[in-house]
C-alpha cells in the first residue's frame, strides 16, 4: 500500500512538472498559475501544494528539471586536455540553451531572489567552478577561482539574457563571442604573444596577457592543495589563507 502511494506521489509530480514546463515554453511565466497546471495534469490544487510546497516549490522544480535535461543531452561531451577552450564550449552551450529555452533560462537566471538563487542555478554554478578550476589546476589562471567563476557567471548569463531579450530578426551573437573572449583575456594567461592573432574552433582566441606571476602560481597550487594529504587540517588552513591572499592581490 505504501508503494503504490509513493508510486502515485511520483507520478503525479511528473505530470505536474511537465504540465508546467509545457505552459512556461508556450505562454510565459505568468501562465504557471497553480489553476492552470492542476487544469493540465489532471489534478487537484491541493496536490500541487503538497508535492512542491507552494508555487516557487513548484517553479525551482521546472527549473531544475528542465536544466537536468539539458546536463543529460550534453553528457556525452567529455573534457579535452584543453580546459580553457572546454570553457569555451560550455560558454555556448549556455547562450544556446538559453535562447532555445527563453522562458526556463529567464526563470532560473532573472527571478528576483536576492542572495537566493534557484536550485537549479545553484546546480549550474558547481558545474562552472569545475570548468574553472581545471583551468587553474591547468597553471592558467590569472585570477581566484572563485572571483573568475562569479565574473564568468554574471557576464554570460547576463549577457544571454540580453540577447534572449533581443527580438531574433536583431540579435548579434558576436556579442557573446566578444564578451566570451574579453572574460578569457581578464582571467587566462595562454594567449599568442606576437604573429597573427590564433583561432579556435569558435572563433578569435582572447588576446595575449601578461606572462603568469605569484598570482598565477598561487591560484594554481591552491586549487590543486586537496590533492595531498602530507600536511595537518591546521598547516593546510594556514596554506590555504595565504594562497588565497596572494592569489586575490595579484
Amino acid at each position: 500500500m505504501e508503494t503504490d502511494r509513493s508510486a502515485s506521489a511520483v507520478a503525479n509530480r511528473d505530470r505536474i512538472i511537465e504540465a508546467a514546463t509545457r505552459l512556461l515554453a508556450e505562454q510565459g511565466r505568468e501562465a504557471v498559475s497553480t489553476r492552470a497546471v492542476s487544469a493540465a495534469a489532471g489534478v487537484q490544487a491541493p496536490t500541487i501544494y503538497r508535492l512542491f510546497g507552494d508555487k516557487q516549490g513548484l517553479l525551482d522544480a521546472v527549473a531544475a528539471h528542465g536544466f537536468a535535461r539539458h546536463l543529460g543531452e550534453k553528457t556525452a561531451l567529455a573534457p579535452t586536455d584543453d580546459p580553457v577552450e572546454d570553457l569555451r564550449t560550455g560558454w555556448n552551450l549556455n547562450l544556446e540553451f538559453g535562447l532555445a529555452n527563453p522562458a526556463l533560462y529567464t526563470l532560473m537566471y532573472a527571478e528576483p531572489r536576492p542572495g537566493e538563487p534557484s536550485p537549479a542555478a545553484v546546480t549550474a554554478l558547481g558545474i562552472l567552478t569545475a570548468y574553472v578550476r581545471r583551468i587553474a589546476e591547468a597553471g592558467r589562471l590569472r585570477v581566484d577561482v572563485s572571483r573568475a567563476t562569479q565574473l564568468i557567471h554574471a557576464t554570460g548569463g547576463g549577457t544571454t539574457l540580453a540577447l534572449i531579450a533581443t527580438p531574433p530578426d536583431q540579435r548579434d551573437l558576436t556579442v557573446s563571442h566578444l564578451a566570451r573572449e574579453a572574460v578569457l583575456a581578464a582571467i587566462t594567461t595562454e594567449a599568442p604573444a606576437t604573429g597573427t592573432p590564433a583561432t579556435t574552433a569558435h572563433g578569435p582566441a582572447a588576446p595575449a596577457v601578461a606572462a603568469p606571476g605569484p598570482a598565477t602560481a598561487a591560484t594554481t597550487l591552491r586549487a590543486l592543495l586537496p590533492r595531498t594529504d602530507v600536511l595537518t587540517p591546521g598547516e593546510q588552513a594556514l596554506l590555504t589563507e595565504l594562497l588565497d591572499r596572494i592569489s586575490k592581490a595579484g
